[in-house]
């Protein structure tokens, strides 16, 4: 049975370094031992070989541009004095870090390192998700932990650790991801304007509205790693509709248009604000549309209500948890089979950050979810002739969650 992880307390949300996705800050040492001594955790050991944990480097601070073709290994223990382990002809790779270097060549010189290294202590974090589960972090291969295990080592999931350094929120990152609430916000207002003035005018296409997207971040300073989705009908029920100049669809009265816009502003440590909207062009959606819309709606707000509920109670909540409120309302309703998505998934940097995922679907998500942490909630019905998704972010403290931009509670009319 893997080792469940104890929270995190306040005192030790006050000095986790963040991680920033787009430069490579220096190892806060201090930190990271706070969050192994509270959780009971007595070492955590990165590992890496041909770049293959990213999450290493980033929470390490080493440079991602190393040439790494040998093994190396760098231990943090709860307390005490970091251990590293190098390959000798790479034997610098590691020396921005503290702690004692240990050389090796041989493999058998690799495997004595490593049994020294790491003879006292027994409850190792590491890269590693049971069962694969959390496949994101579940980065170390099954070799390395058959070695370890074999020398008595109990391995334990970063998977919170993880979470915890590289999903959670400075104030200053708070403030950026409201700046481009307000920014994205207007603009989906303004789109949907845009969509009827054009579509009474000569017509569009979702690709020249994607455009329009773009332009209008640029105005407004912000950045993303992919256009929006601007789908309508049938192409709104494919979850992830990429419009291309290619292949032009037109926009047109009675059609269902859903807008699926994340962003940041374009300033360093920023992160993201994600919404989806939906909305109808002409006077009045279909009975179906509205019901589907309604359907949708409640479930979101279902999993907001949970969030909510647990976060003022004090109670622990895992990122299962809010997919299983939503998905169950819907299913309830007749459209489970249609529902064929997690919930929500992590905010920071990136906009599919390293946090609790809202997924009892794809994954069986237990990651807690976390003080200052930000997700996605957005529950879709897809369906042969049109899909709805309603998606708003959650912003948690550590004794309160809030829902940062707009509520959309009505099909937009436009």
């Amino acid at each position: 049975m893997c080792k469940q992880l104890p929270p995190a307390t306040g005192a030790q949300f006050a000095q986790i370094r963040r991680i920033d996705y787009n430069r490579n800050l220096p190892m806060d040492l201090s930190a990271i031992q706070t969050a192994l001594r509270e959780r009971n955790i007595d070492a955590w050991l990165f590992y890496d070989h041909h770049h293959r944990d990213p999450i290493a480097y980033r929470v390490l601070g080493v440079p991602s541009s190393l040439m790494v073709t040998r093994r190396w290994f760098y231990l943090v223990p709860a307390q005490g004095e970091p251990l590293k382990l190098v390959h000798k002809i790479e034997a610098g790779h590691l020396d921005s870090l503290p702690g004692s270097k240990r050389q090796y060549s041989g493999w058998q010189e690799l495997f004595d390192g490593l049994k020294s290294m790491l003879a006292p202590y027994r409850d190792i974090a590491m890269q590693y998700s049971p069962n694969h589960i959390v496949f994101t972090i579940s980065l170390v291969d099954g070799g390395t932990i058959e070695l370890l295990r074999g020398l008595g080592k109990n391995i334990i999931s970063s998977a919170d650790l993880v979470a915890q350094f590289e999903a959670t929120w400075t104030e200053d990152q708070i403030k950026t991801h409201f700046a481009a609430r307000d920014s994205v916000d207007s603009i989906v207002a303004s789109a949907f304007k845009e969509i009827g003035r054009r579509v009474r005018n000569g017509g569009t296409t979702e690709h020249e509205i994607q455009q329009w997207f773009m332009e209008a971040f640029r105005r407004e300073n912000l950045v993303t790693d992919d256009p929006p989705i601007v789908a309508v009908n049938a192409n709104a029920g494919n979850p992830h509709y990429e419009p291309h100049a290619s292949h032009p669809v037109p926009m047109r009265e009675g059609d269902l248009v859903l807008l699926d816009v994340w962003a940041k502003k374009d300033t360093p440590g920023a992160v993201y604000y994600d919404i989806t909207w939906t909305g109808f062009v002409g006077k009045l959606p279909s009975d179906r549309m509205r019901e589907v819309f309604e359907i949708v709606r409640d479930a979101r707000d279902a999993g907001v209500k949970a969030v909510t509920e647990a976060v003022s109670a004090g109670r622990r909540i895992a990122g299962w948890e809010v997919d299983r409120a939503t998905r169950t309302y819907i299913k309830q309703k007749g459209y489970g089979e249609y529902f064929i998505h997690r919930t929500g998934h992590s905010i920071g940097t990136d906009v599919h950050s390293n946090g609790a995922n809202m997924d009892d679907l794809e994954i069986h998500d237990e990651r807690q979810i976390l003080p200052n942490s930000c997700f996605s909630i957005e529950p879709g019905i897809y369906l042969p002739e049109f899909g709805v998704r309603s998606e708003v972010n959650m912003l948690v403290r550590a004794k309160s969650a809030e829902v940062t931009g707009k509520i959309q509670r009505e099909i937009v009319t436009i």
